[in-house]
Parts: structure tokens; C-alpha cells; sequence
């Protein structure tokens, strides 16, 4: 009987030992860390993360609003606008006459662009409208408090003084001139950022599904990207832009810095109403 009870022991000793091994393998698989893995001697390379677009403006209650710039006559102006645009006209219209704008003849119109992103700044669209094919514009922006003038020209009779405004570096460099006199130690609000500056470039621009047209559906207008090394990507469709729909991308450095922009005609979406076939009361199609 002791005989028989060893040979027992023996027999299942083999099983014992492979689930020991089994666990012994398995168990700190899981448990390990890249630390664990570096000091094993395995070479571990982080993943970096790939950005995400997300809609504008992200987890808020109005996602789903128009998003646009506001345009005001000088009649709807607030007093202490009017009063700093009025200040500036001999600096407005010197620097216009360096860019080769011929401020000084014709008749000029201007509005205040309202721009809430960069609130530091006074900022005016001047036009001269001569008929068809003859109309000049640029935009003006005023530091508050700073005295400070800056000039984006945008068409001089019908034609761009260099190349289009939305993509000329001169109009990158004034922009990011304007964000750095804002002294703002706070993040940007990428998507009022990208409007403002769409604005000073000569559009008049706004975002949203237009409600009920069939050849714009609703579709995500506006997204951000984040990449890993930090920044922003702006991407968004201006449904206002006279022709056809517009879209804008802009590439922000870390530190807020306007890198790229783009301007390109957005491609045009159809929507189909699609009606489905008669079927009979077994779900068989009709004859």
C-alpha cells in the first residue's frame, strides 16, 4: 500500500512542476513595467501619440452655435473706439501710403472688426469701392494703450499686392506681431483666434452647418489637432465666403506662433435623399 501511494505521488508530480513553471512564466507579464523592461535588458521606444481632431469648441454647451466675426459700422461703435480709431488716422493713413494703397484718393469706408480672442487691439477693415473689379481693402489693427498701428493690406484695386493676403507671410508676420502685443499669459482660444485672423486676411467669415441646405450638410466644420510636440492645427470651413465655401488651416508653434496658413476652395458635398423600394408584407419587393 506504501508502495502504491509513492508511485501515486510520482505520477502526478510532472503535472505540478509544468503548472509551477506555467505560473512562474505568465505571472510577471503583467506586472512588469518599462522600468522592469529597460533594467532586463529590453529596449523600449515610447509611442508618441497621434493627434486627434476634436470639433470646435470642445465639451461646451454651444458646439453646436455659428461661430463668426462681428462687423460694426462707425455709427455702432462703442466711444472709446471711435475715439482711438479717430486718434490713429494720421498713422492709419501713412502706413497705407507706404504699402501703395492711394489712401489718399477716393472715398474710404471702414467697419470695426470685432474679435474677442485678441482683445488687446482696436481692429478696422477700410474699403474703397470703385465699381466692379476696382475695389481695394486692408485692415488696420490699433494697440490699446501702446500707440502702436499696424497695416495688412488685402487687394489694391481688385488684384493683391503680393501674394493672396490668407497665405502672405507679411500678413503671418503682422498677425503674430498683434499676438505678442497682447501679452496674453493664458491659452489661446484657437478657434476665435483662426477667425480673427481669417478676418484681417479679408474674409468675412463664419462656421456652421447652414440649417436646412441640402448642398451643405452637416458636417463637422471646425476641428483642432493637438500633436505631441505641441501647438495647434486649425482646420475650418468658412460657409460665408462669397463663391463657394472656403477652408482654412493654420499651424501654430508651441508658443502660439502662426507657422502656415491656407486657403482653398472646400470641396462641395451633395446630399441625396435616397427612397427605398415597396415591399409587400413579407419585406419581398413589389412587382
Amino acid at each position: 500500500m506504501v508502495v502504491n501511494r509513492s508511485m501515486e505521488r510520482l505520477r502526478f508530480l510532472p503535472i505540478v512542476l509544468a503548472i509551477a513553471s506555467i505560473d512562474l512564466c505568465c505571472l510577471p507579464v503583467g506586472a512588469q513595467t518599462v522600468d522592469d523592461l529597460s533594467a532586463a535588458g529590453f529596449k523600449v521606444r515610447p509611442v508618441a501619440e497621434v493627434p486627434r481632431p476634436m470639433p470646435f469648441p470642445p465639451n461646451t454647451e454651444d458646439s453646436g452655435r455659428v461661430h463668426s466675426i462681428e462687423f460694426l459700422a462707425p455709427d455702432r461703435m462703442a466711444q472709446r473706439d471711435s475715439n482711438l480709431a479717430a486718434g490713429a488716422e494720421a498713422a492709419i493713413a501713412e502706413r497705407a501710403g507706404f504699402a501703395g494703397l492711394e489712401f489718399n484718393q477716393g472715398k474710404w469706408s471702414y467697419q470695426q472688426i470685432i474679435c474677442p480672442a485678441l482683445p488687446n487691439h482696436l481692429y478696422l477693415r477700410f474699403t474703397r469701392n470703385d465699381g466692379a473689379g476696382d475695389v481695394s481693402l486692408f485692415s488696420a489693427s490699433i494697440s490699446r494703450g501702446e500707440d502702436r498701428v499696424r497695416i495688412i493690406p488685402i487687394q489694391r484695386r481688385g488684384y493683391s499686392l503680393f501674394s493672396p493676403a490668407p497665405i502672405n507671410a507679411l500678413t503671418i508676420a503682422a498677425f503674430n506681431h498683434i499676438r505678442a502685443e497682447e501679452h496674453s499669459d493664458s491659452a489661446p482660444e484657437w478657434l476665435g483666434t483662426g477667425l480673427c485672423y481669417a478676418a484681417l486676411a479679408g474674409a468675412n467669415p463664419q462656421v456652421a452647418p447652414l440649417a436646412g441646405n441640402a448642398e451643405f450638410p452637416a458636417a463637422m466644420q471646425a476641428v483642432l489637432e493637438i500633436p505631441s510636440r505641441g501647438g495647434a492645427i486649425i482646420r475650418f470651413k468658412d460657409m460665408a465666403a462669397a463663391r463657394q465655401p472656403m477652408e482654412w488651416t493654420m499651424i501654430f508653434d508651441g508658443k502660439g506662433k502662426l507657422l502656415k496658413a491656407t486657403h482653398l476652395p472646400a470641396p462641395l458635398v451633395r446630399e441625396k435623399e435616397i427612397h427605398p423600394a415597396p415591399v409587400d408584407e413579407q419585406g419581398r419587393p413589389r412587382q
